[in-house]
């Protein structure tokens, strides 16, 4: 049975193929590659954040597809507890359980075949996508991203594509392309990260001030963030968050 859901999964490429369009772009169906960094906010990808990717995309009547490194995660975390883990857990493997089992090894992706790359946020972002938050934690000398990460982002902002990031994820394009980015504010009970305001201007990138209801787009770098979970919001909040981050990412195409 597993061995015919395999072949089944592996079919579609575009598991998304909605018959109307939300947003406006030059590109009648936008093909849109998701990279996620796991599942679950401490070691891995931000669940509300990805599938609500997910979602506006799906609304604004774009085809997605799912990537990951298939490699081990830096670590795992009890989500119950707090607590680390001593069993190891692949990258790949977790992030397939929000994209349904339709996903493949970010070594794999051809970024000729899309027209805009997001990376939702969530720790693994800055665990398993970089080592923002495990070694570097704002000293751009010690700060190193996934290669294919980096070669990815690179493909796509060599091509001239946008690129859209949430939460913690900003921190990467902007130490990879030295661009203007968002992460929220640097101050305020309810920006528990702010900190990172400070990372990102280590790593050689400039960050815009933004509120939950804010977004920040870098025209030239052609690159979109927006604060998501930066923020101690309520669902909907990172929901409609997020949502302008694929919103203005998509008007770029």
């Amino acid at each position: 049975m597993l061995s015919t859901l395999s072949k089944v999964l592996s079919s579609h490429y575009f598991p998304c193929t909605p018959p109307t369009a939300k947003y406006m772009s030059t590109v009648a169906v936008p093909k849109v590659a998701v990279v996620l960094a796991g599942c679950g906010v401490y070691d891995g990808a931000e669940c509300t954040e990805a599938t609500s990717t997910l979602i506006h995309l799906s609304s604004a009547g774009a085809e997605y597809a799912c990537f990951a490194p298939n490699k081990d995660q830096f670590h795992v975390i009890d989500h119950t507890k707090g607590e680390e883990l001593a069993v190891p857990r692949n990258v790949l493997v977790e992030a397939a359980r929000i994209a349904r089992g339709v996903i493949s090894p970010l070594d794999e992706i051809k970024p000729a075949a899309f027209d805009a790359l997001v990376i939702p946020g969530g720790f693994g972002a800055a665990k398993n996508l970089c080592n923002h938050a495990t070694v570097a934690q704002g000293d751009a000398s010690k700060l190193e991203v996934d290669p294919d990460v980096k070669k990815t982002l690179l493909a796509f902002h060599e091509a001239g594509k946008p690129i859209g990031l949430c939460c913690i994820a900003p921190v990467i394009a902007a130490s990879v392309l030295k661009c203007t980015v968002t992460v929220g504010q640097a101050e305020g009970n309810k920006w528990p990260y702010g900190g990172t305001v400070g990372a990102i201007e280590n790593y050689g990138g400039k960050h815009q001030s933004r509120g939950i209801d804010g977004v920040c787009v870098d025209a030239t770098a052609k690159v979109v963030t927006s604060p998501a979970y930066m923020y101690e919001g309520r669902p909907h909040e990172i929901y409609n968050s997020v949502g302008l981050m694929v919103k203005e990412t998509l008007k770029l195409i």
